[in-house]
């Protein structure tokens, strides 16, 4: 199998180092750049699985340069991780919105940015068959789409299940109505943003019998986050 391709966008290089020795130790082929001019040369020459991308760089910012790879078709679907020191809501939801699949805030550990560079690269591709995501004894089985807590097996619809592993898969974020349609529904789906609350609320009323509707929390202005931290 060969090894995902990552483009890392970061102007400190003791961070880039970091990143680099990181995820070449669990078999990711990296390169470097230390601005939106050096990426996009990279990009030219080798098209990566998924972009690590800092959001203050010189000249063009993270946030520029990722709405411009959306605009462009040999960009539009490359994933996207932005990397930021911004931890005000108001600053995540933002890099969410220029396009971005995800974000992680500085500092943050070599494990964790492991763990979600996997996440969103699951999203891109076949899940594995064996794969299951877990939360507070609540699993979700990718291969056979089943959802159990504990020993008993949910009834979950199709809308559900696919907004229960969206959130499984991006715990601890929140996530507007908007940005959750054009990840579940997908962006040339045409639905109103308050039907979002609507599966919302069904999936809470699967959940509330095993006592976890409260995974599933409403942010007040916005948006809804999966958290364990109850």
């Amino acid at each position: 199998m060969n090894a995902k391709h990552i483009l890392i966008v970061e102007d400190e290089q003791p961070i880039r180092e970091m990143i680099t020795f990181a995820l070449a130790g669990v078999g990711y082929e990296v390169r470097e750049a230390a601005d939106a001019r050096q990426a996009q040369a990279a990009i030219s020459e080798r098209l990566p699985d998924l972009i690590l991308l800092d959001w203050m760089l010189p000249g063009i910012s993270g946030i520029d340069f990722a709405r411009r790879l959306k605009k462009e078709d040999l960009t539009r679907e490359l994933p996207i991780i932005m990397l930021t020191a911004r931890a005000e809501e108001e600053d995540k939801v933002q890099g969410l919105e220029s396009g971005a699949d995800d974000y992680v805030t500085k500092p943050f550990s070599p494990r964790e940015l492991v763990a979600r560079i996997r996440a969103v690269l699951r999203r891109g591709g076949p899940a594995a068959e064996d794969e299951i995501l877990r939360a507070n004894g609540l699993s979700l089985d990718l291969a056979s789409h089943r959802v159990s807590a504990g020993d008993a097996l949910l009834e979950v619809g199709p809308t559900e299940y696919r907004l229960l592993e969206f959130f499984m898969s991006h715990p601890e974020r929140v996530y507007s109505r908007g940005q959750l349609l054009d990840r579940v529904w997908g962006s040339n789906v045409y639905v109103e943003e308050r039907t979002v609350d609507v599966h919302i609320r069904r999936l809470r009323k699967v959940l509330e019998p095993f006592g976890y509707e409260a995974l599933i929390q409403t942010v007040r202005g916005a948006g809804y986050r999966f958290s364990t931290r109850i």
